[in-house]
């Protein structure tokens, strides 16, 4: 049972069943949709009345239209659906070599978006995210409603500030001030792994949307963790929590983690790890050391090559040692791996999951192991993710 925290509880207001029957119609229509009155009565139980009624008011908040279902010999039925016709959100996946800034509609399909290399100095970066968000804003027509951030490091989600980005050494950017005062909307910040795993609650595979508690394990330049407890994201103090990818797991890394490391997970199971396993074996294979990309490796162990598919078997190696360890400690019932590596998932799944076997004591309850649905950049869907769903957690039109 959760305990009701005082200081932050709000209490009952004569409008607030109406408003949570607004939250469930509208949910209604985004989960199960094209879905008609009659159905939606009939699942909440609610009256068919009260359903009409409150269908109108999100028609005239411009969340929901009526389309036309499927004839079957008579006049065709009238369903409920999503309105999409027009971008509602910008999200920002503010990453450590590029940044993307994209709009969505209401259901969290992009479409269309701007990426350009992410530059050291975050007031130049700002302005860039500014210049493109403009632009947006202004093909949309006033539709816009809100821009979500998404960075690579320490996040105040609750004032908006980046408290530290390892990777830049940013300190204390006041990011939802900064970039809400020069486009004039909402902006909503949260760490990337957080920002990754509300996008997976929300606009994840059906089975993940059922699951009440899951870790996502982001796989980038570092290894990230966003942590999902009875269907809410858990950020811990200040939003420090899921920090995981600094737990130490071993000694004697390929690379050091962003704080210097070579015993965190992250300096073992990060894209700059496998690389670093790549760029080894081809020189103490008498081959060629040239450089590749994280992208170009993958694409060689698809094409069948050896060293590069050993230098993403023994990364997932490390991604399954750590996995066997927050399996542990949090008995989440999914684990779900997200990012570029994802595309390689055929080549390392077995060993992800033969590493969280061997880790795993006897008698503990196992998870679910599985590949994030969100595409290489789940972070983008999570930026996405803090604007779009503020409008079906809060759907009040009064």
């Amino acid at each position: 049972m959760r305990r009701i925290d005082l200081k932050k509880a709000s209490v009952a207001r004569p409008n607030t069943i109406r408003d949570i029957n607004r939250q469930i119609v509208l949910n209604y229509v985004r989960e199960r949709g094209p879905i008609s009155r009659a159905e939606i009565a009939q699942e909440t139980a609610l009256q068919r009345s009260t359903v009409s009624l409150i269908v109108d008011e999100l028609k005239g908040g411009g969340l929901i239209e009526e389309v036309s279902g499927e004839s079957r010999g008579g006049r065709p039925p009238i369903l409920l659906s999503l309105r999409t016709a027009d971008p509602v959100a910008i999200g920002v996946d503010l990453g450590t070599i590029t940044t993307i800034v994209a709009t969505s509609d209401l259901a969290g399909r992009v479409l269309e978006q701007e990426e350009f290399p992410t530059d050291h100095d975050a007031r130049r970066t700002a302005a860039r995210v500014v210049e493109c968000a403009r632009e947006f804003v202004r093909r949309g027509g006033g539709t816009i409603e809100g821009v979500g951030v998404s960075l690579p490091g320490l996040v105040d989600q609750e004032t908006g500030t980046a408290t530290f980005i390892p990777h830049f050494k940013w300190r204390d950017w006041d990011v939802a001030g900064e970039l809400g005062g020069a486009l004039g909307l909402a902006v909503h910040v949260d760490n990337d792994a957080n920002a990754a795993a509300l996008a997976e609650l929300w606009f994840g595979r059906p089975e993940i949307r059922e699951v009440r508690d899951f870790i996502i394990v982001l796989v980038e330049e570092g290894v990230g963790t966003g942590i999902v407890f009875d269907g809410q994201v858990y950020r811990g103090r200040s939003g420090a929590a899921g920090e995981f990818g600094h737990m130490t797991i071993g000694q004697g890394a390929p690379v050091t983690c962003a704080a210097g490391s070579r015993g965190c997970w992250e300096a073992f199971s990060s894209q700059r790890a496998a690389l670093a396993r790549y760029e080894q074996s081809r020189r103490g294979g008498g081959g060629a050391a040239e450089r590749v990309d994280f992208k170009q490796l993958v694409d060689l162990a698809l094409e069948g090559e050896e060293e590069a598919r050993a230098a993403l078997r023994e990364t997932a190696h490390y991604l399954g040692v750590g996995i066997a360890n927050l399996t542990q400690g949090l008995a989440p019932e999914a684990v779900i791996v997200g990012g570029p590596i994802v595309r390689a998932w055929p080549l390392i799944v077995g060993d992800i999951k033969a590493a969280v076997g061997e880790g795993i004591c006897r008698g503990l309850p196992p998870a679910q192991i599985i590949a994030s649905t969100l595409g290489e950049q789940p972070t983008l869907m999570g930026a996405l993710s803090l604007v779009l769903t503020t409008k079906f957690t809060r759907v009040s039109l009064a």
